[in-house]
């Protein structure tokens, strides 16, 4: 049976783990370095590190951060934020990320997508979306942050992705992002119904009850952020009381 991954989330700023609401509001959660290796000594089955003022700044990931990071970790790390051609990608994996995620350029420029399976691998290549629900139903991808609203309907843009190359898809239900409401399970629902790659959900989990939901929506692992860093549980809390659900996850 396959285990189910807990992915903590470091979404970073000026080298600083940062979290707010629907990506507003940000406040400071600590240093990537120190995080990092507290969840991987509480269990964690990946890392996923995001840089999110890389993109609105037009600059790209700071890798001095990714190679810290890594220098303590020995599990899988993703690493996304301003990423815009195979060669930043290139300079991500170099210093030590295993797969690359890519989101507003991505959108921007969808070849981007083929581009980085050719070269790096499908395995290697993560497509980021950030979805907002739209007021006469369905969802749409947000980009910049969730400053931009585009038009595209975001399960279609994740089926999308998949056909160019993407491995893995991170979704993440902006109206939910930071809230602790719980993972948007419809989004979810589609999205995973749609595409035949690993779906990692991310937007809300504030409780180990979101998480099963998640999981029994069609997710092939939960990320969360804020329950970690604010003290709420540990990974290894989440993952024992996903095995007292009857919830496969490593141990």
């Amino acid at each position: 049976m396959l285990t189910r991954r807990i992915i903590p989330c470091l979404d970073c700023r000026d080298g600083r783990v940062v979290k707010g609401v629907r990506f507003e509001g940000l406040r400071d959660a600590g240093w990537p370095v120190e995080l990092a290796a507290a969840y991987e000594a509480q269990g964690a089955d990946e890392i996923v590190l995001l840089d999110v003022s890389a993109t609105p700044e037009g600059r790209g990931t700071q890798e001095e951060t990714v190679r810290q990071v890594r220098a303590v970790l020995s599990i899988p790390l993703t690493v996304g934020g301003g990423v815009r051609e195979a060669d930043s990608a290139r300079a991500l994996l170099e210093a030590g990320a295993d797969k690359v995620a890519v989101n507003t350029a991505a959108v921007r420029s969808p070849g981007l997508i083929t581009s980085l399976a050719r070269e790096f691998g499908c395995q290697c290549t993560v497509l980021a979306v950030d979805a907002a629900r739209r007021a006469g139903g369905g969802w749409e991808v947000v980009i910049l942050s969730g400053r931009e609203r585009t038009g595209l309907d975001a399960v279609e843009w994740c089926r999308a992705g998949v056909t160019r190359g993407a491995g893995e898809i991170l979704l993440t239900s902006w109206d939910r992002d930071g809230t602790r409401a719980g993972y948007d399970l419809e989004l979810l629902r589609e999205v995973t119904r749609a595409v035949p790659v690993p779906v990692i959900a991310s937007g809300g989990a504030a409780t180990p009850d979101h998480l099963c939901e998640a999981l029994a929506a069609g997710a092939d692992a939960v990320l969360a952020a804020s329950v970690f860093h604010d003290g709420d549980y540990t990974v290894a809390d989440l993952k024992r009381a996903l095995a007292a659900r009857g919830v496969a996850v490593r141990i």
